[in-house]
């Protein structure tokens, strides 16, 4: 929130609650009489239900307008007025809000009083006084039953403007928070009612009576959202569960996990370290605000070394909700803002293979059952992790070849294939084909072995590599043949791009270790030549394998029958 609308707010309440609670102590004085020791025990029953709040949808609610009902009927609107301003601030102590959150005081201040005073005025207008008699009045219930609405529906109404103004977060009808708070409301009216006739009856003993057993309730309901909200959690992580075993590739996984979590608690840092040879913890993920980083530049952690490092060594979690708790403890790299931090371990068959952290501006951010929702995730992620990599494992085995690290003919041809079709519907405009034959290989087998036939083919496959880079693919055709696939090349740049190829294999010798005459340290320098074809659609070719036959006629053709050791494009 910016810092002016944060005045504002301490503005806006200083204009009007300060001088608005002169003006009801004015015209609606309260009568302390003999109500000394009254006002204390409710006083003290007030504030023991609003240290007891529930936190929907991060609002706090309190089920504290049973005993302010109860309060207004026998002090009137001021002394209830007084009581809860002073239970928004026991509310907001109890839900330890942050120095940057500290206008939620005015604003709540604010909103409260404009609710007593609306429901307040609105009970006095229908003809409401103190001091009724709900048993023998039974019509006075109405009058009640007016003031208990005005408060529900002007609660309802500033809320929803708070929630969309300034967290521009819209309130549902019949979503959990409304539902929650219509439940309560409905819940508490009688109880205060009943509050307030047994205390006009026996006095004191009315707050012994109804606040015992109304406390063990906010118990119960605070155990039950918490037990919902658990479930809510770990529904979500089953979710999560299915979700990362559905991706195959570990980048994936490691973007959805970081999202999915990031989603469920106020993460500002998330960091995924990876056990190294359990010598050390490299850091492979880096998220901050949002944003990926570069996990590259930060130090590795040891054993016992920084929050990551003691939990790597101990394989239990470890939950921090303010920085002066781990401000000892870390080592190395913890943005300065970081207050909260929650590390768990990633354990695969009961081996540590990675560390979690997630990291939050605020204090107190996490909360225990968190920790335990985070380590059923890690689990589902260590799992997910294993599974992408078995598979990128198997898929590059099976789409590369073994010898040269090049893409094998079984990839290519989906390739090829996959930017065929892109041509045909309009996002690729040109797609060029080299195909490369080395001349003469079979003489430099039979002259210096299979072996030292096979170093050459893996020096040209690099030679390859580093001379088309990111313009295109190269793969191993088949025997002693190289195919590149340059998606967005026209002929002409893909002919230079070919002499080019043709110039380095000829002019650089390739160096051999395994020939036949080898002895130790005895290194041989073999000339050899290749001859290239060229192809490109659309113009050359309608189809896939039009355009891998017209490269390799013009290989055949215009290169290895006149004479080798050149560069041949396909002519219609």
């Amino acid at each position: 929130m910016k810092p002016q609308f944060k005045r504002n707010i301490w503005i806006s309440w200083l204009l009007v609650v300060p001088l608005g609670m002169w003006l009801i102590y004015h015209f609606f004085p309260p009568d302390f009489h003999n109500l000394s020791l009254d006002l204390v025990a409710f006083f003290l029953l007030m504030s023991f239900v609003s240290s007891m709040p529930m936190v929907i949808n991060n609002t706090p609610i309190f089920l504290v307008q049973w005993v302010s009902l109860a309060v207004f009927l026998t002090f009137g609107l001021f002394i209830e007025m007084i009581f809860m301003q002073l239970m928004i601030i026991i509310l907001l102590i109890r839900v330890r809000i942050p120095k940057e959150q500290l206008y939620r005081l005015p604003l709540n201040s604010l909103m409260f009083f404009l609710i007593s005073v609306s429901s307040g005025l609105a009970f006095y207008a229908v003809g409401g006084t103190h001091g009724m008699n709900l048993v023998e009045e039974p019509k006075s219930i109405l009058l009640v039953l007016v003031y208990a609405f005005v408060i529900y529906l002007s609660n309802q109404i500033l809320l929803s403007i708070i929630l969309y103004v300034i967290h521009k977060h819209k309130r549902y009808l019949l979503g959990k928070d409304f539902i929650w708070e219509t439940a309560t409301t409905i819940l508490t009216l009688p109880v205060g009612m009943v509050l307030y006739i047994l205390y006009l009856d026996v006095g004191l003993l009315a707050v012994l009576f109804i606040g015992v057993p109304f406390a063990s309730l906010s118990i119960i309901l605070n155990l039950y959202y918490s037990s919902d909200k658990i479930n809510n959690y770990l529904q979500k992580a089953t979710e999560i569960g299915h979700e990362l075993a559905e991706r195959l590739e570990e980048k994936e996984v490691m973007n959805l996990f970081i999202q999915k979590i990031s989603t469920m608690l106020p993460v500002d840092f998330a960091y995924i370290l990876d056990v190294v040879n359990e010598e050390e913890l490299q850091l492979i993920r880096r998220v901050e605000k949002g944003e990926e980083k570069d996990p590259g530049n930060i130090k590795p952690l040891k054993k016992n070394e920084g929050i990551s490092g003691l939990v790597w060594s101990t394989k239990k979690a470890a939950l921090f909700t303010k920085k002066k708790e781990w401000k000892n403890i870390v080592e190395g790299y913890m943005p300065e803002s970081v207050e909260s931090v929650l590390c768990v371990p990633i354990v695969r068959n009961n081996q540590v293979v990675g560390v979690l952290l997630l990291a939050s501006s605020q204090k107190r951010a996490y909360e225990k059952s968190q920790l335990m929702i985070v380590d059923i995730l890690c689990s589902s992620f260590a799992v997910a992790i294993e599974n992408a990599r078995h598979y990128e494992k198997t898929k590059e085995h099976s789409e590369r070849c073994a010898l040269t690290k090049l893409y094998n003919y079984r990839y290519f041809d989906n390739l090829l294939s996959e930017e065929f079709n892109k041509l045909e519907v309009g996002e690729r405009n040109l797609l060029s084909l080299i195909i490369l034959d080395i001349d003469h290989f079979k003489s430099v087998n039979d002259t210096y072995g299979h072996q030292s036939g096979n170093e050459i083919l893996f020096e040209l496959a690099g030679r390859l590599r580093a001379l088309i880079g990111s313009k295109g693919t190269v793969a191993r055709y088949g025997g002693e043949e190289f195919v590149v696939l340059l998606p967005e090349i026209d002929k002409y740049e893909a002919l230079e791009l070919a002499e080019l190829v043709r110039r380095s294999i000829a002019e650089e010798p390739f160096t051999l270790a395994q020939h036949l005459d080898c002895i130790a340290g005895d290194y041989v320098k073999v000339n050899i030549t290749a001859s290239i074809g060229v192809a490109t659609a659309p113009e050359d070719a309608d189809d896939s394998m039009a355009l891998i036959r017209h490269a390799d006629r013009a290989l055949y053709v215009g290169a290895k029958r006149a004479g080798r050791n050149r560069v041949a494009e396909y002519i219609k």
